[in-house]
């Protein structure tokens, strides 16, 4: 059985855990987010989306 689940979702439910099980204060979680919105406005956008995505391919075992 195959299960797609969003990276955003993903990402959601490790910070939720990091705030509930490791201690991390939700602030620090928003931060984090926020320099996530300024960087994608930068020239390492396309970086980070190809390193993202051949990341989720490499985990997937899907390759060109």
């Amino acid at each position: 059985m195959t299960v797609s689940l969003p990276l955003v979702l993903v990402l959601g439910l490790i910070a939720w855990g990091a705030v509930r099980f490791l201690g991390v204060r939700v602030w620090i979680v928003v931060v984090i987010a926020l320099f996530g919105f300024l960087l994608s406005r930068t020239v390492f956008a396309p970086l980070i989306d190809s390193g993202t995505r051949s990341g989720v391919d490499v985990i997937n075992g899907t390759h060109d």
